[in-house]
């Protein structure tokens, strides 16, 4: 299998990055949910617990940026190694995690289409900052958070799908060769 580009590289530690990135905010949002909920998981203070929800969803969002641009080259480049991998190295969860990928791009890419319109359709005193903007884009993370939490669920495989590829024999290697070692009368493998 040829080797990956070095945009390839730079895409999967991007994706790397998000994928640790989003386990620290999702650890950090566990803590403050399991602290600030009672035993059935309501909130003592739907208030505070909301503009927290609002936080992570932020947060998720911003660390998603960095692979945003390069995800369909990442998710294509995962099902072409995929494809040419050898059918006992492949995870049968790698197929529906790529499946889930697509999907929760797909549903990223209409939401982030939806909120380019609403950000334009915002009146024009509307900027970061103020109350109609931020309410409009924290409503817009809210809805995009759970295509994220698929993304930083299952992104892992992306990575690994890449690793077994690259660990994986090329299919145009010739296959070693037995021939007898000098002076031994034993066979042996050669490695070219």
């Amino acid at each position: 299998m040829p080797a990956p580009s070095d945009s390839h590289r730079a895409l999967l530690k991007q994706l790397g990055r998000f994928l640790r990135d989003s386990q620290k905010i999702l650890d950090s949002w566990d803590a403050y949910s399991d602290e600030h909920t009672d035993l059935d998981g309501w909130p003592y203070d739907e208030d505070a617990y909301g503009r927290r929800a609002s936080l992570r969803d932020a947060a998720t969002a911003e660390a998603f940026e960095s692979v945003r641009d390069g995800a369909h080259h990442l998710l294509a480049t995962a099902q072409i190694q995929l494809t040419h991998l050898p059918a006992r190295t492949v995870q049968s969860r790698w197929v529906w995690q790529l499946g889930v990928l697509h999907e929760a791009l797909d549903r990223l890419d209409a939401l982030h289409e939806k909120w380019l319109e609403t950000r334009d359709s915002l009146p024009a005193d509307a900027r970061p900052g103020t109350e109609a903007f931020d309410d409009a884009l924290a409503a817009h993370h809210a809805e995009a958070w759970s295509s994220l939490d698929d993304w930083a669920t299952h992104g892992h495989a992306i990575c690994d799908i890449n690793t077994t590829a690259r660990h994986a024999p090329s299919p145009l290697a010739p296959p070693p060769t037995t021939t007898a070692a000098p002076g031994t009368g034993h066979a042996s493998t050669v490695r070219r």
